[in-house]
């Protein structure tokens, strides 16, 4: 008896050290796959939600940034997109209710400026107030296309003017990248789990180039930027945002400093996706 107890424990600890040297194989092999191109991908994208047809369609017919993108890279913005949308309070004002096709590519807009920072989903702004025209504010008793107030927890988005964005999609004007970007430098900001996602030296880097180009237009001179941009430093980094997007080229060509040091801070470059 006390011979088959010796040999069960024998047998026990063998499947315990066996179990032991298969995890620890399991996360050398992880290490080594993770460090190669392409495939850390499906490792990044693991535990994100598997997206609903519904919205991969709207994606396939209205996101340009979505279709440029390659195999692995759509499955993780898929991802992404589906778990924004997840976390999201989206709130119809003054129409009948949110669609699909409002939820994706409000999503879609937002995960198009943070896929190179994937921790980041805005979380502080819980929800998404979604008129379907331009809205008159009570405060400053004015119409507004939209806005992003960090006390309300809340992005404010006119239905006509998003889509209007898109119409156009070389105009720099883009009512979508342009809320979500105030949102993202708000959020970089807030104390939460997303805090301080921006590298501090590669921020102060970007304002650098950003104020030049900044006293350059106030003083007259000719900008690629549009003259709203040039109110305040906030102001010109959501129009930056959206020619980073729209006319990524002439953005490029026209000041690649303030390019490469947008590049740096969002960590992804359109160019490539273009050039492809």
């Amino acid at each position: 008896m006390a011979h088959l107890e010796f040999i069960l424990l024998q047998n026990s600890s063998q499947d315990a050290l066996g179990t032991v040297l298969m995890i620890g194989i399991a996360i050398f092999l992880l290490a080594i796959f993770s460090s190669i191109p392409g495939i850390n991908i499906g490792f990044r994208a693991f535990g994100l939600p598997p997206i609903k047809e519904r919205y991969r369609a709207v994606l396939n017919e209205h996101s340009d940034f979505y279709k440029m993108l390659p195999p692995k890279e759509k499955k993780l913005f898929e991802g992404r997109v589906q778990h924004f949308i997840n976390i999201k309070d989206f709130i119809p004002r003054s129409i009948d209710g949110v669609t699909a096709q409002m939820k994706a590519l409000i999503a879609a807009s937002a995960i198009q400026i943070t896929f190179g920072l994937p921790k980041v989903y805005l979380s502080h702004f819980k929800r998404i107030l979604i008129y379907p025209d331009n809205y008159y504010s009570t405060i400053n008793k004015v119409y507004h296309k939209g806005e992003v107030n960090p006390l309300a927890k809340l992005i404010v988005l006119s239905w006509r003017s998003f889509v209007e964005g898109y119409l156009d999609r070389t105009d720099g004007i883009n009512l979508g990248l342009h809320e979500m970007a105030h949102a993202l430098r708000l959020e970089n900001l807030i104390m939460n789990d997303e805090y301080q996602f921006f590298n501090e030296s590669d921020l102060d880097l970007w304002s650098f180039f950003a104020k030049k180009e900044i006293v350059a237009m106030r003083r007259g001179e000719v900008s690629m930027f549009r003259e709203y941009g040039a109110a305040n430093e906030e102001e010109f980094f959501a129009v930056v945002i959206e020619n980073f997007f729209e006319r990524t080229r002439m953005f490029s060509d026209y000041c690649p400093d303030l390019y490469q040091a947008t590049v740096k801070l969002l960590n992804q470059n359109p160019l490539e996706y273009i050039r492809r």
